[in-house]
């Protein structure tokens, strides 16, 4: 792995396939164990958690559905403040057990205004995963129950995380060079 570019902007490696690989396998281990017999209902969160929850999906070896919804929050490097509902979900949840699956929580103001909507609906359980956390960003309390990577507050790029909507396909993540 080496310096890139994407859109104008210079990106350096920062966590390599090996080490997303190895943490992903962790937390579908640790989800199989807790949902042995339960047959939990996924929700992965697009655009960019759709690497994670492919990889993560290939993990399991209970029984699990998944659907996809669409929330937004961030235009260009910086979180817009909002989030913006985009594709709405179909499937029931009541009674049901939920894991949402997120590629990265920051802020936590995608999820704190998602997470209200989803127990409206009285599911038997409701479990974050995500791939990425940023916990000095966090605003809102949130709690992740399947976590792959702890990180510092940096912009990254890579395995679903873009910039502008490019750099999604890079199988690495990568930070912004030169970003304090």
């Amino acid at each position: 792995m080496s310096v890139i570019v994407v859109n104008g902007k210079e990106f350096e490696p920062y966590l390599t396939v090996a080490q997303i690989d190895e943490q992903i396998k962790r937390v579908g281990a640790e989800i199989n164990a807790n949902y042995d017999g339960k047959r939990p209902l996924f929700i992965a969160i697009l655009n960019g958690s759709f690497m994670f929850a492919s990889d993560l999906f290939k993990e399991l070896t209970i029984d699990a559905e998944i659907c996809f919804i669409k929330l937004a929050s961030y235009k260009g490097t910086r979180s817009t403040g909002h989030v913006v509902t985009s594709i709405g979900l179909d499937e029931s949840l009541k009674d049901r057990h939920v894991v949402i699956i997120e590629d990265i929580v920051d802020t936590g103001k995608t999820l704190s205004e998602f997470l209200p909507q989803l127990m409206d609906q009285q599911p038997a359980s409701l479990k974050i995963a995500a791939l990425l956390h940023k916990p000095e960003a966090l605003v809102h309390a949130l709690k992740i129950d399947y976590l792959g990577f702890s990180v510092p507050n940096k912009f990254l790029l890579g395995f679903g995380l873009d910039y502008d909507g490019l750099g999604r396909n890079l199988k690495e993540i990568y930070t912004l060079v030169g970003e304090e």
